[in-house]
């Protein structure tokens, strides 16, 4: 598209005289000046928020960028400067963010294993008091989200009312990291790299404003922009930046530090797996079985897959499912009643988010190879970790410590939960969004 780019800027000081000169030299590398401050940029979609971005930092030098990683981003970013795939370049990536100008880079590792506290303690609380349906469902796939939404509006009390990592790193960033640092949370830019182009829109959801409400601040978003890792390799070229040459960095260390559950996240069963961990010990208080550190009958490739686990005096059945042509057979299948199930893991994509459409495309044609490569990356660093429980990250028992008390507390409802709405009338065309 074409996009006409206008800007005025005051030039009394030497500040001000830099500040236009920083965003005409931007505008080049997109576009060309038609007259003084104004330039014609055909753009994507893509780069056209990117550019906004840019410029708005340097239109306001005040703003402090946040940028946080999930997950898959790691395993796959290394292909897009051919690198072998599935390499793991958590350091590099670090490295290029910082490059780019983040002023922090966090891990949504760390929102990972939030979400598990979350979760596992609903999941918990489901099977011990009954107080919601069974199987509690996964609600990390936003994509997986509003299929139900839309489809299957009655299996959303089934649906785990924790938002996803990304949905819980926003408001956490601009109320206990702001706090913590120092930082206005006004002038925070809150921005995602994902494997998944439906974050872009989960951002956008009407609910995901929890900093705004709790903060009274009206107009406030939790997660401002979301890029995903072929858009960051874009910009990276762009910039002309060396990937392969970078020197790895770390991250931040304030929610930058996330467990080997949170690590496998991206991966079909990396959730699940990673949640029974956390709530085995909850429920039994006994030290998680080695089985639960490899539980091979939800790894892999398969479509749908299943496990029966002894949890002290119960059998807990779970089910691992991704593609919605396996998942619609799967709902048929269990409203059929053919067994009883406690906990379901969800994701739209192949493989889960390491397929993510914004994802390094598959240029060989590889299919099943190439995912299964980024798995193995994810799990050979979760078992090369020293935590590898998500209740066990020090940075999450002080989150709770420190702010929001303790999973499920009235101020983890209001800020990391949410609720779904019935959309079955998009069908017919009402409230599109």
């Amino acid at each position: 598209m074409l996009v006409l780019i206008t800007y005025d800027v005051n030039t009394e000081d030497a500040a001000g005289r830099k500040r236009l000169r920083q965003i005409a030299k931007q505008c080049v590398n997109y576009g060309q000046r038609v007259q003084n401050s104004v330039f014609e940029c055909l753009l994507d979609a893509a780069q056209c928020r990117m550019l906004q971005a840019k410029l708005c930092k340097i239109m306001d030098p005040e703003k402090v960028v946040v940028v946080s990683t999930s997950p898959s981003v790691r395993a796959a970013l290394g292909e897009e400067f051919g690198m072998e795939d599935g390499s793991f370049v958590q350091g590099r990536m670090v490295a290029l963010l910082r490059a780019l100008g983040a002023d922090y880079v966090l891990d949504t590792n760390f929102a990972a294993d939030l979400t598990i506290m979350e979760e596992a303690s609903e999941l918990i609380e489901r099977i011990t008091e009954g107080n919601r349906p069974l199987p509690q469902f996964t609600s990390c796939c936003p994509a997986w989200v509003k299929f139900a939404e839309i489809y299957y509006p009655e299996m959303l009390s089934h649906i785990s009312s924790a938002k996803s990592p990304i949905g819980m790193q926003g408001p956490t960033i601009k109320t206990y990291f702001a706090r913590k640092m120092g930082i206005d949370p006004k002038r925070i830019v809150n921005v995602a790299v994902t494997p998944c182009t439906a974050k872009k829109y989960e951002i956008r959801r009407q609910e995901m404003n929890a900093a705004g409400q709790y903060l009274g601040i009206e107009d406030m978003r939790d997660m401002d922009y979301v890029i995903t890792t072929r858009e960051l390799a874009q910009w990276a070229r762009m910039k002309g930046i060396d990937f392969a040459a970078l020197e790895d960095s770390d991250y931040d260390r304030l929610m930058g530090q996330g467990s080997g559950a949170g690590v496998i996240f991206g991966n079909t069963g990396g959730v699940m797996e990673a949640a029974l961990r956390t709530a085995y010990e909850y429920m039994t208080g006994d030290k998680a079985p080695a089985v639960l550190y490899r539980l091979e009958p939800v790894r892999g490739m398969e479509a749908v897959k299943e496990a029966s686990l002894q949890v002290g005096d119960r059998t807990v059945n779970v089910a691992v499912v991704y593609g919605t042509a396996s998942l619609r057979r799967f709902l048929e299948r269990m409203k059929d009643g053919e067994k009883q199930y406690h906990f379901v893991e969800v994701m739209t994509c192949p493989g889960g988010c390491i397929g993510g459409g914004g994802q390094p495309k598959d240029k060989k044609f590889e299919g099943d190879a190439l995912r299964q490569k980024r798995i193995d990356s994810l799990y050979k660093r979760d078992s090369a970790m020293k935590v590898r429980l998500s209740h066990e990250n020090q940075e999450i028992k002080a989150l709770y410590s420190e702010f929001y008390g303790k999973p499920l507390s009235e101020l983890a409802e209001k800020m990391l939960h949410t609720s779904y709405t019935d959309k079955r009338g998009q069908l017919d065309g009402e409230g599109i969004d």
